[in-house]
């Protein structure tokens, strides 16, 4: 049976195989998943000595980075992310790295919530690897403009620049900003700690701008409770981007692309329990 792995540490918490696992019933495709906790101090070795029998692997924090350096070849959309979350064995044993952060985000705002980003103006708060993977899928939207904002501006500037090339995209402080946008999209991990990144609440035109965090948890998060308080018309967390970064994955590696509706509901169900 083809042999699968999400690598982290820590990597416990992992919701991956619970979703795969789902995804292999619905499809009729057979696979076998699971964690596995890769040391902080050697990566690469270790990512190897699964790959001598493995078929394809998750990757998540803290080694998104050294994934990228690991694979033999990568994706477009990975090349410029800077980071991979997915690695796959190909005929002739190399490794294609992927990133599917960033189609799993658009896949889970345009599919699953239905909205169209094409023409819209999009506030990205953070310049970390989440950000570095959603800025290519963002811009083949083609949004009306996508703003950077972060707390170091220099760092949001760089983004800017290395991705100027694929539509209209631009830097800023947190603080700089009043004019309301269509879109805010939290991609801090500010929500972790029960805090929210200093913006405005001028940039929520109620009724009307969407919020998104890519933080999810059993209650609502705090960017989430924020943007409902301003006014915001939809405020959605991030568990359909976990669950459609897996599919993408998936479709990757088995060629089939799963049902993530099902699959979503479930873990939403759950969270709640």
């Amino acid at each position: 049976m083809d042999r699968y792995v999400v690598f982290g540490n820590p990597i416990g918490h992992s919701k991956s195989p619970l979703i795969h696992r789902m995804f292999a019933e619905q499809t009729g495709e057979q696979l076998d998943y699971s964690t596995s906790l890769a040391p902080l101090d050697d990566f690469s070795a270790f990512a190897l000595g699964f790959f001598h029998e493995g078929r394809g692997a998750n990757v998540t924090v803290p080694f998104k980075e050294e994934a990228w350096r690991l694979a033999d070849s990568l994706t477009k959309r990975a090349q410029r992310a800077g980071a991979v979350n997915t690695l796959s064995k190909l005929a002739d044993g190399s490794l294609l790295g992927d990133n599917t952060d960033g189609a799993g985000l658009v896949r889970d705002l345009t599919v699953n919530a239905g909205f169209s980003l094409s023409g819209k103006r999009i506030l990205l708060l953070g310049a970390g690897g989440a950000v570095r993977g959603a800025l290519e899928p963002l811009l083949a939207e083609q949004p009306a403009s996508v703003i950077i904002a972060n707390r170091t501006v220099e760092k949001a500037e760089r983004l800017a620049e290395l991705f100027a090339d694929l539509g209209p995209v631009s830097a800023s402080g947190f603080d700089w900003l009043r004019e309301p946008v269509d879109l805010i999209i939290n991609a801090t991990s500010a929500s972790l700690s029960g805090d929210v990144p200093p913006i405005a609440s001028s940039l929520i035109e109620p009724g009307q701008t969407f919020c998104y965090d890519m933080m999810y948890s059993q209650e609502p998060t705090s960017f989430c409770r924020w943007a409902t308080e301003h006014g915001a018309a939809v405020s959605m967390d991030g568990l359909g981007m976990l669950v459609e970064q897996a599919a993408e994955a998936f479709f990757l590696w088995r060629g089939v692309r799963p049902e993530s509706a099902p699959v979503l509901a479930e873990l939403r169900r759950q969270l709640a329990l």
